[in-house]
C-alpha cells in the first residue's frame, strides 16, 4: 500500500481528500499537515510514496515549501491541488518548474470534491505521481539553458535545410509533460520548416499559462490554439484544455477545429483525436512525438494514422520519462521508429522536418 502525506490548511478539505485517497485500496493517508511548515518537518523525518500539496496556505504556502525542499535536497513525489484562476494557473506552472510532478484542479467547496468526476481524476493523478520517477533535477529551466542548447541545435539545423515536402510535427504528453516540453520546444529554431501541434493533458484554464511559459523561453512562437487558427511554420499550437483538438482542411489550408465530447482514454484533450484528424490532411509526412505520460493515449491514433499517411514516430526513452506509460504503449505496439533521450528529441525533430 502506498503511503501518502496530505498537506492542506482546511480541516474539512483534509477530511474529504483523506476519504477519497483511503477509498482506494492502493493508498493510505499516513500523515497530515495543515501548512508547509508542518509538511516540511514531516518530510525531513519520513519518506512517502506521494505528497498531496495545497498551494494557498498560511505560514508557508506550497510554492515556498517546494523551494525549501530544493534547498534541503529532499526528493519527494508531489501532486499539487490547485485553483483554476489565471493567477492560480501561473502559480501551478511555477510549482511544476520547481519539481511538482502533476496537479489537480481542486473545487472551491469541499462538498464538490465528493463527486465521481473529481474523485476519478484525483485518484488517477495520484496513481501517476506515486508510480512516477522523482525528478532527477528540480532546477527550473532558464534562458541560459536555452542559449546553451541552441548552440548544438544551430549545428544540426545547418544540415537540415535540404528537406522537402509538406510536413508537420504532432506531440503528445501527459504526466511530467510541462517540464519535459521545456527540454524540447525552446530548442526548436524559429525557422523550423513546419508547424507543431501539441496535446498536453491539462484541464481548461491551464494550457494558456503553459503556452505563455513556453513562448517566453522559445524562438518559435507558442500559443494556445484558437478555433480557426491557420497552421503556419515555426509556430507551436497547444490544444486548449477541456476540448478535443482536430486539424481540418478549410479553404485549402490546415486549421484548428475544437470538438466537445466525452473523454477518450480518460482525457480531454485526447492525442488520439489529433493524430486521427491528420489522416485526411494534405501533409506528406507526420512526425509524431510521444513524451512522458501515464496510459496509452496516442497509440491508437498513430496506428490509425499510419494506415493512411507516411508517419515517423519518435518515442521518449524510458530513463528520461517521469512516467513511462504513453511512450511504452507506442513502443509495445511496434509503432516507434526511433527511441530518443529527452534532451535529444528537439534535435531529431529538426533532422526529420528541416529548417528554412
Amino acid at each position: 500500500m502506498r503511503k501518502i502525506l496530505l498537506i492542506d490548511d482546511s480541516a474539512l478539505m483534509r477530511t474529504v481528500l483523506s476519504d477519497i485517497i483511503n477509498s482506494d485500496a492502493r493508498f493510505q493517508v499516513v500523515d497530515k499537515a495543515k501548512d508547509g511548515v508542518e509538511g516540511l518537518e514531516l518530510l525531513k523525518k519520513n519518506t512517502y510514496d506521494a505528497v498531496v500539496l495545497d498551494i494557498n496556505m498560511p505560514r508557508m504556502d506550497g510554492i515556498t515549501m517546494l523551494k525549501e525542499l530544493q534547498k534541503l535536497k529532499i526528493k519527494a513525489k508531489i501532486m499539487m491541488a490547485s485553483t483554476d484562476t489565471k493567477e492560480g494557473a501561473k502559480v501551478t506552472m511555477d510549482c511544476l518548474d520547481l519539481g511538482a510532478l502533476d496537479f489537480v484542479h481542486k473545487p472551491d467547496r469541499a462538498s464538490e470534491c465528493r463527486g465521481e468526476d473529481f474523485t476519478k481524476i484525483f485518484i488517477n493523478t495520484l496513481a501517476a505521481v506515486a508510480e512516477s520517477r522523482a525528478p532527477v533535477s528540480t532546477k527550473a529551466f532558464s534562458i541560459e539553458d536555452v542559449k546553451e542548447t541552441r548552440k548544438v541545435i544551430d549545428l544540426v539545423s545547418k544540415s537540415a535545410n535540404k528537406i522537402t515536402g509538406n510536413r508537420i510535427v504532432a506531440i503528445a504528453s501527459s504526466t511530467g509533460g510541462p517540464r519535459a516540453l521545456q527540454s524540447v520546444i525552446p530548442k526548436l529554431p524559429k525557422n523550423l520548416k513546419t508547424p507543431v501541434v501539441l496535446v498536453q493533458h491539462m484541464p481548461e484554464g491551464f494550457t494558456a499559462s503553459l503556452a505563455e511559459r513556453l513562448d517566453s523561453l522559445s524562438e518559435v512562437k507558442v500559443k494556445e490554439a484558437a478555433e480557426g487558427d491557420v497552421l503556419t511554420a515555426g509556430t507551436v499550437y497547444i490544444s486548449r484544455g477541456g476540448k478535443h483538438m482536430h486539424i481540418v482542411k478549410s479553404g485549402g489550408k490546415s486549421t484548428i477545429h475544437y470538438v466537445d465530447g466525452p473523454t477518450r482514454e480518460g482525457v480531454r484533450p485526447c492525442a488520439n483525436f489529433m493524430y486521427e484528424s491528420l489522416m485526411d490532411s494534405d501533409f506528406d509526412e507526420i512526425c509524431c512525438v510521444v513524451l512522458t505520460g501515464m496510459g496509452a493515449d496516442g497509440t491508437e491514433g498513430i496506428k490509425n494514422l499510419k494506415s493512411k499517411k507516411k508517419v515517423f514516430v519518435i518515442g521518449q526513452e524510458e530513463s528520461t520519462c517521469t512516467v513511462y506509460g504513453m511512450p511504452k504503449a507506442v513502443a509495445t505496439a511496434g509503432l516507434v521508429d526511433q527511441v530518443v533521450k529527452l534532451e535529444n528529441v528537439a534535435q531529431e525533430i529538426i533532422m526529420r522536418v528541416g529548417v528554412n
